[in-house]
């Protein structure tokens, strides 16, 4: 069981399985994020083009695909009749090696089903032509930030009504991949770790902010 404290001061909790039990797969199993600096690019074409800039968080997103792992569990008293069964893992759980690649996988299979495709320059990054101006959706492992003129359309009818997607936290971006967004007085729009920089200043005066060097 992992635990953890989120940024805004949820606590979360998650069964997760032991992929130090599985074997380690021979090929590559990582999976590439978008860079900030790619977020903050699009932001300004997206503001050219008077486009909402929204994010949201897909929910459990591992569970929405399948892992290529062979794992299997035996069913304990909790299974009922089933106690003693050896059980197939299907889904791709959090904690095994190459589920990050499923997912990653996946998803970019759901955008090119809705007619996005990746950016040469930075393929989590996805596109849209939508004749006078492009959509694009912003890949951060299940984090995503959209820049679009018709956001709603994006969200509602690929992700949930097409692929029934839990999305959390939709709606115009305040603070995505550590970065607080916002505006100016002069509506400028701006982008700084606010959060994490009033958090380094609060574990500072508790004295907690720095472990001791090891020498």
């Amino acid at each position: 069981m992992v635990c953890a404290v989120k940024h805004d001061g949820r606590h979360k909790a998650r069964l997760v399985a032991g992929g130090h039990l599985t074997e380690t797969p021979m090929d590559s199993a990582c999976s590439s994020v978008v860079s900030l600096r790619g977020t903050q690019i699009l932001a300004f074409p997206g503001e050219l083009n008077g486009s909402k800039v929204w994010s949201t968080d897909i929910g459990n997103a591992y569970l929405e695909t399948q892992t290529r792992e062979k794992v299997c569990i035996i069913a304990g008293a909790e299974f009922g009749d089933r106690e003693g069964h050896v059980l197939i893992v299907s889904k791709a759980l959090y904690g095994l090696h190459s589920n990050g690649l499923r997912w990653s996988e996946h998803l970019a299979d759901v955008l090119r089903s809705v007619g996005f495709f990746p950016s040469e320059a930075e393929k989590d990054v996805w596109m849209r032509d939508k004749g006078d101006h492009c959509e694009h959706i912003v890949v951060c492992a299940d984090d995503l930030a959209m820049i679009a003129n018709c956001i709603p359309e994006v969200i509602v009818k690929a992700l949930i009504d097409e692929h029934n997607f839990k999305l959390k936290g939709t709606g115009p971006t305040k603070f995505h991949l550590g970065c607080d967004f916002c505006r100016d007085k002069q509506g400028v729009p701006c982008c700084a770790p606010k959060k994490h920089i009033e958090k380094i200043l609060d574990n500072c005066s508790r004295g907690s902010a720095f472990s001791p060097c090891q020498q």
